[in-house]
């Protein structure tokens, strides 16, 4: 389950403020030099806001508890949250390609020295906000989401420092367009790992590193367990996986059951970290699923 983490709710609001700062200093920036890379940067930072805001407002719901009309709680908007990152980020890097061929076929002079000056102040504070949120990177998708959008733009404003001193040093004005197509290949691989993560958890895929074959040998290698058949396995959102099965038993009283229960939570718990289960006991396979574990076959 997702509980409140006011250190990491903190971090996501200084985050904010910070990148909102960046995106102004780039967007002013970026139209006074002339610099498309500039520019482009500063729209990818718009949409680091974006998914800060987005990934705060579901890091708040997701400690909302659960209600009549919603039983798992809140916990599928972090989910929502990167899938619409996801997207915003494609989105970005079509338009950043088009102005790139656009200014490869006729570049156009730039103040380099403002746009260093001003690619370096972005390059710092996104280094900061990426180290705000680096210890939390893990904990879930929505704050990983978060942190990948903050770490492409760093490398992308380094790739504006390196444009504005070949610039500096030699007049070559098409390399901002072609740092600015560089921004853009940063931009569509953030967006696609973070695409690919929301959409397996939306599409009820496997939670990633676990096998369901691994699951179900740990399953039947408890006591009693004849087999184990309707096995599910999904993720309420990342982090929080989830588990149903039908359990065949032979016996069937109160007290091997208990202590069935007990010893298959207990495994999954300590072995794949899946607390939320689901589990019915048969003494009769009901039918229904196939069998993916079976004793002595």
């Amino acid at each position: 389950m997702h509980h409140t983490n006011p250190q990491l709710e903190r971090r996501f609001v200084l985050a904010l403020g910070i990148s909102l700062l960046v995106f102004l200093a780039e967007l002013v920036g970026g139209w006074w030099t002339n610099s498309l890379a500039l520019l482009s940067d500063s729209a990818h930072v718009f949409l680091d806001v974006f998914a800060l805001a987005l990934s705060y407002i579901a890091l708040r719901a997701a400690a909302l508890p659960a209600d009549d009309r919603h039983t798992y709680g809140w916990h599928r908007l972090e989910v929502f949250a990167a899938l619409a990152n996801g997207i915003t980020l494609l989105g970005i890097t079509l338009a950043i390609f088009y102005e790139a061929w656009e200014r490869l076929q006729n570049p156009a002079p730039i103040h380099s020295a403002e746009m260093l000056v001003v690619a370096v102040i972005g390059l710092v504070a996104n280094l900061g906000v990426a180290r705000l949120l680096h210890d939390h990177h893990d904990e879930d998708l929505n704050t990983r989401s978060a942190f990948l959008h903050v770490v492409g733009d760093a490398l992308a404003s380094f790739g504006v420092i390196v444009a504005g001193i070949v610039m500096l040093a030699t007049g070559w004005y098409v390399i901002d367009p072609l740092i600015s197509a560089f921004i853009g290949v940063i931009i569509l691989i953030g967006s696609w790992r973070v695409l690919r993560s929301s959409l397996h958890i939306l599409f009820e895929g496997t939670p990633e590193g676990i096998a369901i074959g691994d699951v179900a040998r740990a399953m039947g290698d408890v006591a009693g367990v004849q087999d184990v058949h309707d096995l599910h396995l999904w993720s309420i959102c990342s982090g929080y996986p989830a588990l149903s099965a039908h359990i065949l038993v032979a016996d069937s009283s109160c007290e091997a059951t208990a202590a069935q229960m007990a010893s298959l939570k207990q495994t999954l718990a300590e072995r794949f970290g899946i607390e939320h289960t689901t589990i019915q006991f048969e003494t009769t396979n009901c039918g229904q699923g196939t069998v993916v574990c079976q004793n002595g076959s």
